[in-house]
């Protein structure tokens, strides 16, 4: 159950588990005890509860959440956002049981509102749920500005009020939660685009119903989750006759005139995540740079002209792109890169500058993983980033059509093409640093040297594994006591020499 369903499919999952003997009105018990329960964990000192109740089944979580609430011996009130009178079924029900419990229900007012929140220890949204398909109404908008203003930890149910489901795109305006407690299935907008950034902290709970929900609907997943495991799966340990040569060789070709940086970054990556040798060829007034930045790397120059099937032949991966620039040297080399791999089967990554000529020329290698972000992507498919940003999961099927290629869509909830997508739920706002996507390149480059598969090379695990260890060591970086505490002033050379350390670390707190 790592899937991310759409509201389609939620629905259907909903509608299976009633089928299935489960009532509507225990599922919605069900939601609302996890929902406490999450609630009390985090905020166990939280007793004033502001419960705020919109139409359907959401507003019904909501009132149940207050009833037992008050059941448990905390202060709990709802304000309704919208009269008993239209108010139908399961949702009915819940409000006419927490008035029969004698929960406090009120009637919004717009001027008293402000004081009401101020004055709640917490705030639980339970407004709109997955159902938005539209802007937010301005009424709702103002009673979501307000939550947002106030100072006040929020708890969403399900997802927060104004979040589309599917995208992660506001409609608008929406809620700024601490946590959000979702239910069934996971919803991908919860991941995607500005849904980490309003849903803070994610809590699933099935409700009890998921081998009856997959036995029952044919629905599937947009995209799945990374787990952590993958990493000890993917990597295991290496032979104790463990040599240099057989641990692969990674080429990297980049560092254009004045851009030393990335390529020593990309191959600094290379080195720290195992590569047994990792050649750097760069741009002539650039090698001195890259070399005294790295005693390990093995760092030459090269000449547009220059016929490179020899150096290829010789690596195991290659990565091109890191600081090549659009120069006419960068130029030449690109095109003098993409004719020689085409006479090599040689796994290969590209990423900055080289996805930009990418986009002027279509000419794509084979065995290739393609690392765009929101920006390159928009110009490998003529669009804009923002559109790109919109709707992140169209945005990588548009590329896999696009460019014969394992597509790793960067950003906030990294994509991974696959049948069904990859998503990496790690990583964190201090990873918003030059060079991060230089040091991805390098551990990908890596990975499709070292075969880490039965098959020959397996181009979608590495990129899969490669994003996630990229990730948890910007996360092992950024935290303190198995939590994220930092969000700035975190360096890409710093993340290169942490991989080792993820490695190390127990499963519990990768989990």
């Amino acid at each position: 159950m790592n899937g991310l369903y759409s509201t389609d499919a939620v629905r259907a999952f909903d509608a299976a588990a009633i089928d299935s003997g489960i009532p509507g009105y225990e599922l919605m018990t069900r939601a609302a005890a996890a929902a406490l329960r999450a609630l009390r964990a985090r905020w166990p000192v939280a007793r004033d509860l502001l419960v705020l109740c919109g139409a359907g089944n959401n507003g019904g979580d909501g009132y149940v959440l207050a009833r037992l609430a008050k059941s448990a011996g905390l202060s709990p009130r709802v304000v309704a956002l919208v009269g008993r009178e239209r108010l139908k079924d399961d949702a009915a029900r819940a409000a006419d049981d927490c008035l029969a419990a004698g929960v406090p229900v009120l009637a919004h007012q717009p001027q008293e509102f402000a004081s009401r929140l101020g004055r709640s220890d917490l705030i639980v949204d339970a407004l709109l749920g997955i159902g938005l398909n539209t802007d937010v109404r301005e009424e709702m908008a103002h009673v979501i500005g307000a939550i947002n203003e106030s100072g006040r930890p929020v708890l969403a149910i399900d997802i927060p009020s104004g979040l589309c489901a599917d995208t992660g795109t506001v409609r608008g305006v929406a809620v700024i939660a601490d946590l959000t407690v979702t239910f069934i299935a996971r919803k991908p907008g919860l991941w995607l685009h500005e849904g980490p950034r309003h849903a803070g902290k994610i809590f699933f709970d099935s409700l009890g119903g998921s081998e009856k929900i997959s036995a029952r609907s044919p629905c599937s997943p947009r995209a799945r989750l990374l787990d952590s495991a993958l990493l000890g799966a993917a990597l295991p340990r290496r032979p104790l006759d463990a040599h240099k040569g057989s641990a692969g060789h990674v080429l990297v070709i980049g560092g254009g005139e004045g851009m030393p940086g990335a390529a020593r970054l990309a191959g600094l990556a290379a080195l720290r995540a195992g590569a047994g040798r990792v050649t750097v060829l760069a741009a002539l007034s650039s090698v001195s740079a890259v070399a005294a930045g790295c005693a390990e790397l093995m760092v030459r120059g090269i000449d547009p002209d220059e016929i490179l099937d020899e150096l290829l032949a010789a690596a195991d991966a290659l990565a091109l792109g890191p600081g090549l620039g659009r120069t006419p040297w960068g130029r030449a080399v690109f095109s003098r890169v993409c004719a020689a791999l085409a006479r090599h089967e040689l796994p290969v990554v590209l990423d900055a500058d080289a996805l930009n000529l990418l986009a002027e020329s279509r000419a794509t290698p084979a065995h290739c993983v393609l690392t765009p972000h929101p920006g390159e992507a928009a110009r490998l498919l003529g669009i804009s980033s923002a559109e790109v940003q919109q709707d992140r999961l169209a945005a990588l099927r548009a590329l896999e059509a696009a460019y014969p290629a394992t597509i790793v869509l960067k950003g906030a909830g990294t994509l991974v093409s696959d049948r069904v997508p990859w998503l990496c739920p790690y990583g964190n706002p201090a990873m918003a640093a030059p060079g991060m996507g230089d040091v991805l390149t390098g551990i990908i480059a890596t990975l499709l040297g070292q075969r880490i598969s039965d098959q020959r090379t397996n181009v979608p695990l590495a990129a899969r594994v490669g994003v996630l260890w990229h990730a948890l060591a910007g996360d092992v970086i950024a935290s303190e006591d198995g939590h994220v505490r930092h969000d700035r002033g975190l360096l890409a050379s710093e993340l290169a020499e942490a991989l080792p350390a993820v490695l190390r670390l127990s499963s519990a707190f990768l989990s």
